[in-house]
């Protein structure tokens, strides 16, 4: 049952992070079950019936009504190749296909320049406020990386502007704490570039982003505190801090500098996938050419590329997170070609999978956008750990050594977040299509 093998993989992935523990005799196991309980609370409302369903379907339609809204500005400036396929313009006009550049990646400047709104009028400190608090009271988080991990669940790396006064006497735990919640949760910027690639074919994918969203927080600080538990005294323990952020005088300001960081963010974005797929097309150029030669001697690795390997490598977590046996090879190489090459063409070949029949079970598709909501790629090391360094260049050394065990906490924090997923989701056809 795909619900079992999602309690299973809780309980597995939490061992593997105590197995990769910095020192597993000073794990405390508040952080680590307060964690649990609120992942599960958290499903329990998005993903159970009654009112929640309620709410789900309420969030879903209101995030795809917001797209209809960002595709305004696009079409002004792009016209036609503004028009998603399958729909006109204002004039009438057909589109002329699916085009990244001009749909999908105006959404993040809209929805930068929304929460950036949002921020201004007061609406958004109240909330991350509310997480911060829960974070510091009930998991014991000091009061810095509980802001920065609240943080996270709406913005990128601008997160830590929000402490930059605590930055140079954080411990070493704070530290991985933020970089792995800043890597196993998506921006709200992003969050509607993602819904608009699968909202076609799978229409209830906001509010399963949403919920993932919220989800994967609480995920990061089991694993993080798992793998790197606290053995220092941090400045803000169980102090609940305002943070710092830079304030716009009029809300024509904030709306300015919300859109100019979704178009940096836009710009990073374009430069990651030119760069990183070509580099990866080189590398599965030279591991093919090596398969072929060796198949050649008998051993049959003709056809082998980075994305099969991972695959390979994600195979038993694919299971343990409740995806369909039947479907777990297809899923495997979607979650392992994220690490490489973002979650950006991990959720197209999402979409081209559940467009074409490919997937057996609904339900895997589901459980699949869970695990592929964060940023825990190899490019965010860079981006996370460059982006905090520059605000505290003195401890530079100590954040680039926890670049890549953040990055693992990350990963298994998505799976778990897809596994606790997993237990709430129900089978069928209209987990796809409606609530």
């Amino acid at each position: 049952m795909p619900e079992l093998r999602g309690v299973a993989g809780i309980i597995v992935f939490i061992g593997v992070a105590l197995l990769l523990s910095t020192n597993r005799r000073q794990v405390k196991w508040r952080p680590i079950v307060w964690g649990i309980v609120l992942q599960i609370i958290i499903a329990a409302l998005f993903l159970g019936k009654g009112i929640g369903l309620e709410v789900f379907q309420a969030i879903n339609n209101g995030v795809v009504g917001l797209l209809d809204h960002a595709r305004e500005g696009a079409y002004l400036v792009f016209g036609q190749l503004a028009i998603p396929p399958g729909q006109t313009g204002p004039e009438g006009e057909k589109s002329l296909g699916f085009f990244l550049a001009f749909q999908a990646l105006p959404t993040i400047i809209f929805f930068s320049a929304l929460m950036a709104t949002l921020y201004y009028i007061g609406v958004m400190p109240i909330i991350l406020r509310f997480f911060s608090y829960i974070f510091t009271k009930f998991m014991h988080l000091s009061g810095a990386e509980s802001l920065c991990t609240a943080s996270n669940t709406v913005v990128g790396i601008e997160s830590v502007f929000a402490i930059r006064p605590y930055l140079s006497q954080m411990t070493h735990s704070e530290f991985h704490q933020i970089l792995t919640a800043g890597m196993a949760t998506i921006a709200s910027s992003v969050l509607g570039f993602y819904v608009l690639l699968l909202k076609d074919t799978f229409p209830m994918i906001a509010g399963h982003l949403v919920s993932a969203s919220l989800l994967s927080a609480p995920a990061a600080v089991v694993m993080a505190k798992a793998m790197f538990p606290e053995t220092e005294t941090p400045k803000t323990m169980g102090k609940v801090v305002s943070g710092e952020r830079v304030s716009a005088h009029s809300l024509v300001e904030a709306i300015l500098l919300g859109a100019n960081e979704g178009l940096k963010l836009t710009l990073g974005i374009v430069a990651l996938l030119i760069a990183f797929l070509g580099l990866v097309s080189l590398a599965n150029a030279l591991i093919g050419w090596t398969g072929l030669q060796l198949s050649h001697i008998g051993i049959p690795l003709a056809g082998i590329t980075l994305q099969k390997i991972l695959g390979w490598v994600f195979y038993p977590f694919t299971i343990l997170i409740g995806v369909d046996v039947k479907d777990a090879g297809t899923i495997s190489m979607i979650l392992g070609e994220r690490t490489i090459l973002t979650e950006v063409v991990s959720y197209k070949d999402l979409a081209r999978f559940i467009a074409s029949g490919r997937l057996a079970d609904p339900k895997s598709a589901v459980i699949a956008s869970y695990a592929l909501c964060g940023f825990s790629h190899v490019a965010s090391v860079a981006i996370f750990v460059g982006g905090i360094s520059a605000l505290v260049p003195e401890r530079a050394r100590d954040i680039a050594s926890l670049g890549l065990r953040a990055l693992v906490a990350a990963t298994l924090a998505c799976f778990q977040t897809a596994a606790v997923a997993s237990i709430f989701i129900p089978a069928g056809q209209s987990i796809l299509f409606k609530g």
